[in-house]
């Protein structure tokens, strides 16, 4: 499991570089500085967990969850404002608020990494949210049909 994690992580890092080198997509990502100070806080919380560290996240839960609460108010750049992503910055905050009322009411170590971990996934899934919907944006530039139906 501890390897599955490990491997997990690192193809989220390459996906993160990836998108970071790709044109628009790291101008619109980069943009999103509530994204960017929200990913900050997860990174330095989320990948210490992964080696069973759980300090940074029971002290800084609460840093988390003020940048979670800044993405949800912050304004979502044009490209990636769409029901979806709302739906998952929401998810995102009230997901945020539940671990660090979870860490407060004294839960297991266990606990709080599945927790974190869950919130680790919402986080990557508005990220590929919102690069899949650059791609999308990206091909319908270059003249490309698409058949998805949103």
């Amino acid at each position: 499991m501890k390897t599955l994690q490990l491997s997990l992580a690192t193809l989220c890092l390459l996906f993160i570089a990836a998108i970071s080198n790709t044109g628009n997509a790291q101008s619109n990502l980069s943009s999103w500085t509530a994204l960017t100070d929200f990913h900050k806080i997860m990174s330095q919380t989320f990948h210490p967990s992964e080696e069973g560290n759980l300090e940074p996240i029971k002290t800084r839960v609460g840093e988390l969850v003020e940048k979670a609460e800044a993405l949800k108010s912050s304004a979502i750049p044009a490209d990636f404002n769409n029901k979806k992503v709302k739906k998952a910055v929401k998810k995102l905050a009230a997901d945020s608020k539940k671990l660090q009322s979870s860490i407060k009411a004294g839960a297991t170590d266990a606990q709080i990494t599945t927790s974190l971990s869950s919130l680790h996934d919402v986080f990557h899934q508005i990220v590929g949210l919102c690069s899949a919907n650059e791609e999308h944006s990206h091909d319908e530039h270059e003249g490309h049909d698409h058949e998805h139906s949103h």
